[in-house]
């Protein structure tokens, strides 16, 4: 069953007609999904007027969302629980100046959304709340249908990203790609946001709250962390913008994180390998934070060889006592000054020291490494090690 935004718009002006006010639909995670047009207040068809709003409506349509004080807020009046609406008092210290009707949209019990309207005097009447309550449950069983499509993707999705080369894989492509209908053969971009703020395997957004997104879910990150994959879809190769503007709203969610963008592909086929850019992108940038918070593929340089590294490559002999923490501003000479090409004059300047006590301590890592940084495969290995310490 594929399910559009148009949908809930439609049941949302039903009960903004209903009502004779304008009705806000936001999912359980306060979340905007519509609002609904009016024509008894506001201002063009959305029926928004900011001058008669207060300042948590009009956060609430601008940006999407509301905040975790806000919601946790309103949820102290039981919304949650109720069965029924629920009438909130007008509290200006809360950033909430007209009082607020909550509808709670459930199904089979859990609560799955809510919709809100600015409690007017005299406001409503109990049959026009109880009709309004009707349409609501409509929403519910809308709401559960896409919450139980977005698990089959969401499964679906993981599957391919965590199959084993060869059948299994090929299994699972198949099965996304029936879940995924037509927009599977479309042109997209794997983004990768790690790590993820919880280790709950099922803790990921629904697709719908992430711009672009065919499919969103966790993958292991480590032996005990989850990292969060994300299937964006593209209009061009060469516009990668829905993938960073997926990023940067995933981000939001995982304070301290970074993240990986594949390169665009068409279809499902290499979904692995997109993968493995994407992680390996976002490794990069968690790295070196000189690539950004979002990192694409393209864009990271040698990491696009050292992340395919095993992990034991960074414990190379030679960088055994260089790594040490007693010698951090020898490491950091070296790698300055291979990141120099070699060139004494940049390096010192980069470094801020003379040149002769850059070579003072270029001698001393040469004593601990028994590398000849004269020797152009020595450098090579020594900047390797350096580089790949911090994957």
């Amino acid at each position: 069953m594929v399910i559009v935004k148009g949908d809930y718009q439609e049941l949302v002006d039903e009960i903004s007609a209903l009502l004779g006010a304008p009705a806000t639909l936001e999912n359980r995670d306060f979340e905007l999904i519509a609002f609904g047009a009016h024509d008894g207040g506001g201002d063009g068809e959305s029926g928004f007027d900011a001058t008669v709003l207060d300042p948590v409506r009009t956060r609430s349509i601008l940006t999407r969302r509301s905040t975790a004080e806000v919601r946790a807020w309103f949820e102290g009046f039981g919304i949650t629980r109720a069965t029924g609406p629920v009438r909130i008092p007008p509290t200006p210290e809360a950033g909430v100046h007209r009082g607020r009707i909550c509808l709670p949209v459930r199904h089979r019990g859990f609560a799955l959304g809510y919709v809100w309207l600015l409690d007017d005097d005299p406001g409503p009447t109990e049959q026009q709340l109880g009709a309004a309550m009707e349409v609501a449950t409509r929403i519910g069983a809308l709401l559960a249908d896409e919450a139980q499509a977005g698990a089959d993707l969401t499964r679906e999705f993981r599957a391919v990203l965590t199959a084993e080369r060869g059948w299994q894989r090929d299994m699972a492509v198949a099965a996304l790609r029936t879940a995924l209908g037509s927009r599977g053969d479309g042109l997209h971009a794997v983004v990768c946001v790690a790590p993820w703020r919880s280790a709950d395997p099922d803790d990921a957004p629904a697709a719908r709250t992430v711009p672009g997104a065919a499919a969103v879910c966790t993958v292991p990150w480590g032996t005990t962390a989850q990292s969060l994959a994300a299937l964006v879809r593209l209009r061009s190769a060469d516009a990668m913008a829905p993938a960073h503007t997926a990023a940067a709203r995933l981000l939001e969610s995982a304070p301290g994180g970074a993240a990986g963008i594949a390169g665009a592909r068409h279809g499902l086929e290499d979904l692995g390998a997109a993968w493995w850019e994407a992680s390996a992108a976002a490794r990069a940038a968690l790295a070196e934070r000189r690539f950004g918070p979002v990192a694409q593929w393209s864009d990271v340089g040698p990491y696009r060889l050292l992340t395919a590294l095993p992990p034991e490559a960074a414990h190379d002999p030679v960088g055994r006592q260089l790594l040490g923490p007693t010698h951090r501003e020898l490491a950091r000479t070296a790698e300055v000054f291979l990141d120099c090409a070699g060139q004494a004059g940049r390096a010192a300047a980069e470094l801020g020291i003379h040149r002769q006590t850059l070579y003072y301590r270029l001698s001393r890592v040469e004593q601990l490494t028994g590398l000849d940084l004269d020797d152009g495969e020595d450098r090579l290995l020594l900047h390797m090690v350096l580089k790949s310490s911090r994957l």
